[in-house]
């Protein structure tokens, strides 16, 4: 992914816009959270931590930008691919000063992704979603890590883990998109009603962020209704809180893409 322009902000000044240009189509947000003083330090693992700039390996402001930004199988693990991606949008905000690189003044920033020439998306990051067949096109699903707990609020980095499908539908405009929520059912069956509506309009907000048309979305929430393993365990409700992202008429083994 390629950027015209890397605009620093304040949390306050994120809200502001007006110096993104008109013609974007997209924003992403990388989170500066965590690692700060009194906070237990983060740990990085996985093959791609040698390979990280130190201002990023080596200061916990720097670890936290990268698991939380760049951590897109959410495994905990950054790989080799991950890793460069972090150095590479690191490089882009911080320029020449790495080494001087302020973490207190920044708190978000936002930046404006172009689409590559000739109408490219990640294949690689499409693939990574391991997408199964169903009756309506290609699925995939997104577990309920990407939520906090009991809420539709994202977890700071969880948008990172959308950008791959953002990618694929703003180069395929022609692709609609079925976004259904579900969840376990452990409380009242209203609100796991409600809980698996907002659910899936956070997902299509935050792709709607990212440039894709919100009219190319069907969104529904399922509550607790349409289970995929047993409630009586934590591991099969962990399995049921979860988000189904369908790729309308299109087929899953076309994403099994090998490099």
């Amino acid at each position: 992914m390629t950027f015209t322009r890397t605009i620093l902000t304040t949390t306050l000044a994120a809200l502001t816009l007006a110096a993104v240009p008109a013609s974007a189509s997209a924003q992403d947000r990388f989170d500066f959270g965590g690692g700060r003083r009194g906070e237990r330090d983060i740990l990085l693992q996985g093959n791609g931590v040698p390979i990280l700039y130190p201002e990023l390996s080596e200061t916990n402001r720097g670890r936290a930008f990268v698991l939380r930004n760049f951590d897109r199988n959410d495994d905990g693990r950054i790989n080799r691919r991950e890793a460069d991606d972090a150095n590479a949008a690191f490089a882009r905000i911080a320029g020449q000063n790495r080494r001087r690189f302020d973490w207190d003044s920044r708190d978000v920033v936002v930046a404006v992704p172009v689409a590559p020439q000739g109408g490219g998306w990640d294949r690689r990051g499409m693939r990574d979603y391991r997408m199964k067949q169903t009756r309506y096109g290609a699925t995939l699903v997104l577990q309920d890590v990407l939520f906090r707990t009991g809420s539709a609020e994202l977890r700071p980095g969880a948008e990172a883990r959308l950008r791959p499908l953002a990618g694929y539908l703003r180069a395929n405009r022609n692709v609609r998109v079925r976004i259904d929520g579900h969840t376990d059912s452990v409380g009242a069956a209203a609100a796991n009603q409600q809980l698996s509506e907002r659910r899936a309009s956070t997902v299509r907000q935050a792709l709607g962020t990212m440039g894709v048309e919100r009219d190319r979305f069907r969104v529904q929430g399922f509550g607790e209704t349409t289970p995929v393993a047993t409630n009586a365990t934590a591991a099969g409700r962990q399995l049921n809180r979860r988000v189904e992202v369908t790729l309308i008429g299109q087929q899953a083994r076309s994403f099994d893409y090998r490099d």
